[in-house]
């Protein structure tokens, strides 16, 4: 279809498409919207970028729309579910914004922010929530949220949530969902297991395709150079400096290799910065926003990022660690040419990755060709941590004068020695014991009240019943409380 306009959506959403700058449906949205428009369920095959989003967005919307009902507290009317807080919120953005002029509530929850924004907006009801599944389950569990008036369900990078091991939970969600609904379900790519998943959630559905499974892009250039691992930074380094290179995602296995590269691209004088799900939720907005705004050119991320990241403007991919699942090779180079750009994806392959490498050459039906650039020579590669913001000091309350603490009170001492007793050395009201002797100190520190004051017997130790006064005795793994014994009275 040319436009929008033949798929009968209703005004409101004709004219947020306008708002949006939607012009002409892509591939996925002219082949999943007639049928998903209609009430039907739709499982749709389609690689990242190629306009998912929309595809079930809009008829998530109309169908709103016509049921014309009220949010009830804590219980959704929609519910879209992925697999990344940073999907998530674009997810969320894009229901804004086409829903510009309808009166629905959105709301996007994940984890690694606070549970009580997230339970007020549940209970003020809420039109559409989009979010993440493990967050969403414990929302569930503690009673805020229940899905029982779910009348559109979407569960967007399928396959993605198999990867992360969310799939016992999506399982656990979608039991909580009335049978009466529409489901609209997505994946890149078909798993067995997300194959078995999908069966039991839709019910006479429309499948459609607009690529083969696990293909990759064709409008990306694809490469490969076989070197050694001590060839892989510099030679990293040396793609970066093409200026043909304006936004660059490159890819680890772990997350401590993404710090340490990033660190050696900033010690070559290459701004980049890691990207990863050990860092904050702020730590990665900032470094996602200054990729975005070009203060970086490089974002060097683990496979967290593969699903997460929508940038406009990344030219190239550069993985510089194969990753261990086939499947994510064709989610990390769809970072790149998207929405029909064109893009490039280089792969840094040792002898030890030949094995991934065949595999990935077996999902994508196609032979990775060798890059016209060769690895460059070993060397040093210095690091340096990436600049951070300042961050505001508090300052320290000036110590008032006379060694007086800030409530006007002597500052407490720390623990030392004790006095062995209430007289002089240790030792000297012991009777026998000598003054200073570590036996003396001890029988000194466990002496109790006798009759007299301060008699003692042969052994250095004071007469008295056994375990001393009470105020004397020792707690359990500390000192004695009232430190040496007073007096005995008569």
């Amino acid at each position: 279809m040319e436009d929008f306009s033949n798929f009968g959506l209703i005004a409101p959403l004709a004219a947020g498409l306008q708002t949006a700058g939607y012009i002409k449906p892509t591939p996925i949205q002219a082949a999943a919207l007639p049928a998903a428009l209609e009430g039907r369920d739709v499982l749709g095959l389609a690689q990242t970028g190629t306009g998912k989003t929309a595809a079930f967005t809009l008829p998530l919307l109309q169908a709103l729309a016509r049921q014309d009902r009220r949010a009830r507290p804590k219980a959704p009317r929609a519910l879209v579910v992925l697999p990344t807080r940073e999907l998530a919120l674009q997810v969320g953005t894009v229901c804004e914004l086409l829903g510009i002029q309808l009166p629905y509530k959105v709301a996007v929850i994940h984890g690694g922010v606070s549970l009580n924004p997230q339970i007020r907006m549940l209970a003020e009801g809420l039109d559409i929530l989009v979010a993440t599944p493990g967050r969403l389950l414990d929302l569930m569990n503690q009673g805020h949220c229940r899905l029982d008036a779910v009348e559109v369900f979407v569960a967007d990078e399928a396959d993605r949530m198999l990867d992360m091991g969310f799939l016992p939970a999506v399982k656990k969600i979608v039991a909580a969902l009335p049978k009466q609904r529409q489901t609209l379900f997505f994946s890149a790519t078909m798993p067995t297991e997300v194959s078995h998943l999908a069966t039991g959630l839709l019910r006479d559905h429309v499948r459609v395709e607009v690529t083969p499974p696990s293909t990759t892009v064709e409008r990306i250039e694809q490469s490969v150079i076989m070197l050694e691992p001590t060839q892989k930074a510099p030679t990293l380094v040396a793609l970066l400096r093409d200026p043909a290179v304006e936004g660059a995602i490159i890819f680890t296995r772990t997350k401590h290799g993404a710090n340490r590269l990033a660190a050696q691209l900033v010690g070559a004088g290459i701004g980049a910065d890691a990207y990863h799900a050990n860092k904050s939720q702020n730590a990665r907005e900032r470094a996602l926003n200054a990729f975005r705004d070009g203060n970086t050119r490089a974002l060097v991320a683990t496979d967290i990022a593969a699903r997460g990241i929508d940038v406009e403007g990344v030219t190239h991919v550069f993985n510089y660690d194969l990753p261990e699942v086939a499947e994510a090779y064709v989610h990390r180079i769809g970072r790149t040419g998207r929405a029909g750009r064109a893009g490039r994806a280089v792969s840094l392959v040792t002898a030890a990755d030949r094995p991934l490498l065949k595999a990935i050459e077996k999902l994508t039906r196609q032979t990775i060709p060798l890059d016209l650039m060769g690895p460059a020579a070993p060397q040093a590669m210095p690091a340096i941590k990436p600049a951070r913001p300042p961050q505001q000091q508090q300052s320290r309350r000036p110590k008032p004068a006379g060694g007086m603490g800030a409530q006007g009170k002597p500052p407490a001492r720390r623990p030392g020695p004790r006095p062995a007793s209430a007289t002089g050395a240790p030792g000297a009201a012991n009777g026998g014991g000598n003054a200073g002797s570590p036996q003396a100190n001890t029988a000194g520190r466990h002496a109790g009240t006798g009759a007299g004051s301060g008699a003692g017997d042969q052994n250095g130790r004071r007469n008295g019943p056994p375990g001393g006064h009470p105020a004397n005795r020792r707690r359990r793994g500390g000192r004695p409380q009232g430190g040496h014994a007073p007096a005995a009275k008569g």
